[in-house]
């Protein structure tokens, strides 16, 4: 069995990742411990290293940061890993408005895993991405950008929050970047026996 603490105080994260892996009987264990880590500015996998890199010197394990991006194709990528700071200054229906005299409103969600053994060692990423659409916000507000993001998969006609936690673990950009880690974190357990 190998297990590493996920770095988060977020407890919807948290349930989604224990979903994923749980479905997948992956023999992957996950704790998961809030850290103080640095914000930086720079890329989605800048981001991710700088934080994975601090939160295994202050836990001195294993351990995994998750970083979320959502790219809008008209602003070049942006808010992309600064999503949660446009989101709270925006909102929702902020967050349409700014793709309001563009011709298009398609986006990716990127997620980012950021794995490092344990402190000093050099972190490993894994990313998911998904290609949808950004629209007028439906279904519940209580995951962050859901409401707004459409993906193109699954008929293309439903926003993350309209989906079951279940479906959305199907193509979510979390589960695609959380399966390469799975698959990694077993592949290095065959190795250790």
């Amino acid at each position: 069995m190998t297990s590493f603490v996920f770095v988060t105080g977020n407890a919807n994260k948290l349930k989604e990742v224990q979903a994923i892996l749980a479905s997948g009987e992956s023999g992957v264990s996950v704790t998961s411990q809030a850290v103080d880590v640095p914000e930086i500015q720079g890329t989605t996998q800048e981001v991710a290293i700088a934080k994975v890199k601090v939160a295994a010197e202050k836990l001195g394990t294993a351990c995994v940061t998750e970083d979320t991006a959502l790219c809008f194709d008209a602003l070049n990528g942006l808010p992309g890993p600064y999503i949660k700071d446009f989101l709270g200054n925006l909102g929702h229906e902020g967050l349409n408005n700014l793709l309001k005299g563009f011709s298009t409103t398609r986006a990716h969600a990127l997620c980012t895993f950021a794995y490092s053994p344990g402190p000093g060692q050099e972190p490993i990423l894994f990313e998911g991405r998904t290609e949808g659409n950004i629209v007028p916000a439906r279904g519940p507000t209580h995951f962050g950008w859901d409401p707004i993001f459409q993906p193109i998969e699954l008929g293309g006609n439903r926003t993350y929050a309209e989906m079951d936690g279940q479906e959305k673990n199907t193509i979510s950009h979390r589960y695609r970047a959380l399966e390469k880690l799975r698959v990694y974190l077993q592949d290095k357990a065959k190795e250790g026996k």
